[in-house]
This record gives structure tokens, sequence and C-alpha cells, in this order.
């Protein structure tokens, strides 16, 4: 006896094909469901999705509030890829010695590949340029574009080798993929927890509160480091030793440089190279905060500022041979760079501001 075929409305494919369209679900489940092939309803949806577009293009069909947003997204995106096109278009014709007339001085490539041999970021360099030269069409370009471009050799816009200049200098790149190690801690007599910090640390409102921590190089080398919260000013400080009889007198020297009035608190983990933080509290006058154990997020501003020191002091790197000028030079290269969280300025404009104003 043969198997008798069966037949759909146009009515049911309708139906069945929004069942996928609608929820989000796949042609496998939705199939699997409704007892139907699987080729089958795909056909289906993909007929149901070309009706929508042409009556969407037609203006037959009203978009919902949902649709309206994925397509104003796909327009923005579009609109994006179109002046990356250009730009790689142009520096393409830059880079094989051939004029353009719509660039006056120097061009968008050269800027670029400037800033990347300053080792600025890709985002960092985006942000001053919107910052410095906002309508300025010939300087528009996305963060995403100057990545591709370093990435992408056969585009032959900006050379590959200028990834060593960034702050991974890797030759391929990657997805962002960290894990934090916790490490365990001896207990600090009389240590303040996070939790007791002022209101104005914990909401960045004044400058002042700093977070610390060691960054560890080879062979028992290490270096200290504090960072403003607010405007993530960073202060490297030459530690010969990792016991608190070394570290607490180099933060101790250190603050005796620093303005007094931007001197309020800082926050440390539970390492015990600050043991004697009531020594530090005292010669001070700072307040001192310890973050909970393995809690690294906590000191988010420090543990951020850290890697990007790895770009000048990598792990494995013998730390003990570099002098306090050295450290200074290192830390004001980070400290002139434009940061996204300061609306693109860079940390010592933001704290040259904060001096000026508490005079």
């Amino acid at each position: 006896m043969s198997r008798k075929r069966r037949s759909f409305t146009t009515e049911y494919k309708v139906e069945a094909a929004r069942r996928v369209i609608d929820s989000g679900r796949t042609i496998v489940e939705v199939a699997r469901e409704l007892g139907i092939n699987e080729a089958l309803l795909g056909r289906w949806v993909s007929d149901e999705r070309r009706r929508i577009e042409a009556a969407v293009a037609s203006g037959d069909q009203p978009l919902t509030a949902a649709e309206r947003t994925e397509l104003e997204r796909l327009r923005r995106q579009v609109s994006e890829q179109e002046k990356d096109i250009a730009f790689l278009k142009k520096a393409s014709l830059q880079s094989k010695g051939q004029r353009n007339s719509a660039v006056e001085g120097r061009s968008l490539r050269e800027r670029v590949v400037s800033m990347l041999e300053d080792e600025w970021s890709p985002e960092q360099i985006v942000g001053y340029l919107r910052r410095h030269h906002r309508g300025d069409d010939e300087l528009a370009i996305s963060h995403e574009t100057i990545y591709r471009s370093i990435y992408t050799t056969r585009w032959g816009v900006i050379p590959q080798k200028l990834c060593k200049r960034l702050r991974t200098r890797r030759p391929i790149r990657k997805n962002k993929r960290h894990t934090v190690k916790g490490q365990w801690r001896s207990q600090i007599i009389d240590a303040r927890p996070i939790e007791d910090r002022p209101a104005t640390a914990e909401d960045r409102s004044v400058t002042g509160h700093m977070e610390g921590d060691l960054v560890i190089g080879s062979k028992n080398s290490q270096v200290a480091t504090l960072v403003d919260r607010k405007a993530r000013y960073l202060t490297i400080v030459a530690t010969p030793t990792r016991h608190t009889t070394s570290v607490v007198p180099a933060l101790v020297r250190e603050y005796g440089r620093m303005n007094p009035a931007l001197c309020r608190s800082l926050t440390w983990d539970r390492g015990m190279e600050l043991a004697d933080h009531k020594l530090l509290s005292a010669a001070t006058g700072i307040e001192m905060f310890f973050a909970a154990p393995r809690s690294p997020w906590q000191r988010g501003t420090n543990e951020n500022t850290n890697k990007l020191l790895r770009q000048y002091l990598p792990k494995g790197m013998y730390l003990g041979d570099l002098s306090q000028a050295d450290l200074d030079t290192i830390a004001a290269k980070l400290n002139n760079r434009p940061r996204k969280c300061l609306g693109f300025r860079t940390p010592a404009e933001f704290m040259a501001e904060e001096a000026v104003a508490l005079t």
C-alpha cells in the first residue's frame, strides 16, 4: 500500500516558518515538534524570510520595534563598513605612492602609523582623532579597521610589524581570554576591609584614592605600582625586595614626592609586603584598606593598569636592573596615552587639571 503524501496549506507553511523566525528556535527543534521534514521546513523558512524582506522593502509591512532596532543597527554597520572600505582604498593608493588630492597635509594612514609607532592602541587613536578632529571625514576611522589593517597583510595598508607596538605584541590576532589565579595570603593584623573605604573612593568623585600591588619579575624581582582610581594616573616604585621592610619605606619615599592634597587612601591586596601598613599610614597620613582574599576584581583599576604595564615589563623579565628613573619614564609613557574612560584625555592631563583645581 502506497504511503499517502501530506499536503499543507499556505497558512500552515507560513505559521510553521514564523515559529522559527519569531522564536529564534532552530529548524530542527520546530520540525520535530510539528512532525515534518527538516529540509521542507527549511524551504518554508527561506520563502517566508524572502517574502518579509520584499514586503519591508516595498513598505507594505510595518516593522516591529525590535525589527526597527535591528535594521538601524545593520544600517550603522554598513555605514561603518563603507567608511572603512573608502579608507582602505585611499590608503592603498597612498602606500603605492599615488597621490590623492582629497587628502590635505598628513594622510590618515600616516597619522595612524605614527601613533602606532608611539605605542598607542587603535582605540586610543580613534578617540584622539574624534576628540580633536570631530566632523573631519578625512580623519574618520574605526578601531576595528586599524586592527584589520594591521593583521590583514594582503591589504598592505599598515606594516604588520607594527603589531609588535600593540600591548599584546601578537603576530596573529586572538580573542580576549585571560584568567586570574588566586593566591594564598597570610593574615594581616588590623587590616581594614575595602567595604570601609569612603564614598569618594567608591564613586571616584575625587583624586587621591589609589590602588596598589606588586608586579613580579624573574629571579625574585618586583616593582610596586600605584594607580589613582579617578585619574588612572600610574606611579611605579622600585622595591629591592618583596619584604615589608623594603616595600613600605619605598612607598613612604614615593608619597613624599606627591602633592599631599592628592594622597587620601590606598587599597592593597592581602600580600604580606604591607604587613607594616600602620607604619605607612603614620608616615604619610593616608588611610589603608585591603581587598578580600583572592578578589583581584576589587582592585580593577590597578589590575587593568598592570596589564598595560606588561607591554614594557613583560612576564619573565628581570626588574632588578631598572632604576627609579627608568620606571618614571615607563610610567610617563602610559600617563601620556589618551584613555577612553577619561574622554580620551591622558591621565597626566587629568591629574594636572585636578592639581590646579585644588590650588
